[in-house]
């Protein structure tokens, strides 16, 4: 009796990325298929809330800066001009999503503990040593220490937990890894929604040096806790190369990533998205505050003195308020487009989700005229920025597919896809910022960040389709017909194997069942360039009993 040999894998890794034991096995035709749809072992669920903090101190200390901001503008650095000011978030922002490649292949590479030790060490200090920035110390001296603890020394450690976040628990949740990073996600609109109700009401009553001392506990308390829970699967393939440089940096660049289309098309819109989202958000305020729909927090001239109006006021809100409803309804995208992307793909949802927010852009927030409208499109927007800023990590994965292999390289295509972005998180606030001074009209800022998101939103949907197109492919089957949510790469058992083509997201061809009468013999995958799989050749192994 002829016995039906595995299909086997030889890997051939000009950046000498040696396949460990588990990785070879991980390529086999089982990848994935044997292991449950949820996690049984509880360190994949610490995991889960190890990484929910993780993003509660990375980008969620992004999303809080707009309270430290109102301060320092009100008070602390009141003799600063606004772009000073914006530098210090933009700075933030930037670092965070400039060292994201090289904190992507770090964690591909095995030092996830590491970096996730430093990270929160860094968050800590960074919050801590704000706290000492005293009102006593010159203009100068102040705006050159708030600058260099929470514009650099912050931004540092954030950096190194923010792609962590997504990449460490994706390793656990391999069949639900869009819901895992839902959830991992929503941790950054939570902590904007924590951070400055807990600074406002802290500065009001202990001053700001005290405050900010108790902020960095919380940050060193949660840092500690994500520390101890985000630990990555055992099982989890690590890429770890024999030499970190060469001329070519391909070790830190993946090359062969631009060359599948539908991430091509999802960085651009990343890029896109970033020119105009956070324009939104830095501006809010001030046009709530000059259209007569929010009132501004009085400071009076003392730290420790800081008294708020009510919250309803001759029929204007706090502007603080309509920040805190935009976070926490962001909540409800991340978690909802969770569910949502493990039924229709992360890249559909996100293209979706991403232009209904450009149509709120244009058609709603230029058109309010009211109090009621304006807390309307807050909650709207937020709900669905949550989705626009939320899914990329998901949106990767979904283009990665679900192969083992494949998905090792998370970190370094969300790292490179953010790295790209960089450049435009930090132009794109500037940019409105002087459309406003410009034309001395907050209009301009509502076209400039609705036709960006718009233009994002058409990349994500030729995201899809490109990525459609590989599955219909890979499946041997028209990329017009059948519906397609994108991930899966499997093969019909009844086709034949000799006539399979490999894309970026399927590991190998899945051998026809015993059911299924095969006259041939599973197929030998040669593997070439940074674990790409590039090349299949047919080969007669035989095996017999």
């Amino acid at each position: 009796m002829e016995a039906v040999d595995s299909t086997t894998l030889a890997v051939d890794d000009t950046t000498n990325t040696a396949p460990t034991s588990g990785e070879k096995a991980a390529t086999t035709n089982q990848d994935h298929h044997d292991e449950p749809e949820w996690p049984h072992e509880w360190r994949a669920w610490g995991c889960l809330i190890g990484c929910f903090f993780l993003m509660f101190n990375s980008w969620g200390l992004v999303n809080a800066f707009g309270t430290f901001m109102s301060f320092y503008k009100q008070h602390f650095l009141s003799g600063q001009s606004d772009l000073r000011l914006n530098l210090i978030g933009a700075l933030e922002c930037f670092e965070v999503l400039a060292l994201s490649a090289v904190m992507g292949r770090l964690l591909d590479a095995g030092y996830a503990r590491l970096l996730i030790g430093v990270g929160g060490a860094l968050v800590t200090l960074g919050m801590f040593l704000l706290g000492v920035v005293q009102e006593s110390w010159s203009g100068g001296e102040r705006f050159a220490g708030v600058v260099g603890f929470q514009g650099l020394l912050l931004g540092l450690g954030m950096a190194c937990l923010f792609v962590a976040s997504s990449q460490v628990v994706a390793t656990w949740f391999h069949h639900k890894k869009a819901f895992a990073i839902g959830v991992v996600a929503s941790g950054a609109s939570v902590a904007g929604f924590i951070y400055p109700m807990m600074t406002k009401f802290l500065l009001g009553q202990i001053g700001f040096n005290k405050a900010v001392y108790c902020v960095a506990a919380v940050v060193g308390f949660t840092a500690l806790c994500a520390w101890l829970l985000a630990v990555p699967s055992p099982a989890h393939i690590t890429r770890k190369p024999e030499k970190w440089f060469d001329r070519k940096l391909t070790v830190w660049v993946d090359l062969h990533a631009f060359q599948n289309k539908a991430y091509a098309f999802m960085v651009a819109a990343i890029a896109f998205m970033f020119f105009g989202f956070y324009a939104v958000f830095f501006n809010l305020e001030e046009w709530a505050a000059v259209h007569g729909f929010g009132k501004k927090d009085s400071v009076p001239g003392t730290v420790s003195h800081v008294e708020m109006q009510g919250e309803v006021k001759d029929d204007a809100i706090r502007t603080f308020w309509l920040l805190a409803i935009m976070n926490i309804s962001s909540s409800i995208g991340r978690v909802g487009s969770a569910f949502a992307s493990e039924k229709f793909g992360a890249v559909l949802v996100h293209s979706v989700c991403t232009a209904i927010a450009s149509v709120l852009v244009l058609a709603l927030w230029m058109t309010v005229s009211s109090v009621g409208m304006t807390v309307a499109f807050v909650i709207l927007f937020g709900i669905f920025s949550g989705v626009v800023i939320g899914l990329p990590p998901a949106s990767v994965a979904n283009i990665l597919g679900k192969c083992r292999k494949q998905q090792s390289k998370l970190g370094q295509w969300v790292g490179m896809m953010y790295t790209i972005a960089a450049i435009p998180a930090l132009l794109g606030p500037l940019i409105a910022g002087q459309l406003v001074t410009s034309f001395n009209s907050y209009r301009t800022v509502q076209i400039w960040s609705g036709i960006c998101l718009g233009a994002s939103a058409a990349c994500m949907f030729a995201s899809w389709v490109c990525l459609r197109r590989q599955t219909a492919t890979s499946e041997g089957r028209d990329p017009e017909k059948g519906n397609i949510s994108g991930g899966s790469t499997l093969m019909d058992p009844s086709r034949d194997v000799s006539k399979a083509t490999l894309t970026p997201g399927m590991c190998t061809p899945m051998s026809p069942p015993e059911s299924v009468a095969s006259p041939r013999v599973p197929p030998t995958v040669v593997v070439s360039g940074d674990d790409d799989i590039e090349e299949v050749r047919m080969g007669d192994r035989r095996g017999g009993a």
